[in-house]
């Protein structure tokens, strides 16, 4: 049997009106600001303190948007007679948000975990050369950064927290032992 002619239109126009009827569920970006996920991936935030200028997040970067500079500085020793040690000062780091692909590879091998993601997404800019983000930058946005989940109470106990309990345990013991040889030596000395 053939269609009717301008059946199609009476069920597009149906849903058009069911459509109308019903509430939006469109969230109006600038006035009502989105629920994000956990953990989401929004910019690079840099924890300064932690950066030993090692490089290895510009070396790994496959888009090469990582900008540092450094010098080398030289410090007094930490006990007399000892040498003078040299450390990296960072002067410039920077993140080129424009060639950024958010593949998270610079924060993955950091091995001294000054960078981490940031939820936070409203960096947009009216000129492209705006989007090269200095530390100062990045910086702001280390703050935003959530809190890691906590881990899973069933979970295995790290390796690095059990031998750090281990070796805790041990010193303990030993204390005790000595504390216990000075009492029983003290109190053989007054009999």
């Amino acid at each position: 049997m053939p269609p009717i002619p301008g059946s199609g239109l009476a069920k597009g126009l149906a849903v058009t009106l069911r459509t109308m009827t019903k509430k939006t569920v469109t969230a109006q970006y600038p006035d009502t600001q989105p629920e994000l996920p956990p953990r989401s991936r929004g910019v690079i935030g840099l924890f300064e303190e932690n950066c030993t200028v090692c490089m290895l997040c510009a070396r790994e970067c496959p888009d090469w948007c990582i900008y540092i500079d450094s010098h080398k500085e030289t410090v007094p020793p930490a006990a007399p007679g000892g040498r003078e040690r040299s450390r990296n000062v960072l002067d410039r780091f920077a993140i080129d948000f424009s060639l950024c692909m958010y593949c998270g590879i610079c924060i993955e091998v950091c091995p001294f975990d000054a960078l981490f993601w940031s939820p936070e997404f409203e960096y947009a800019e009216t000129d492209i050369h705006e989007l090269t983000h200095e530390r100062d930058k990045l910086r702001e946005w280390m703050w935003t950064v959530p809190e890691p989940p906590a881990l899973d109470p069933g979970a295995e106990e790290p390796k690095e927290i059990a031998a750090a309990r281990k070796t805790a345990d041990k010193l303990a013991a030993q204390q005790a032992q000595q504390a216990q040889q000075s009492q029983q030596s003290e109190e053989g000395g007054t009999l």
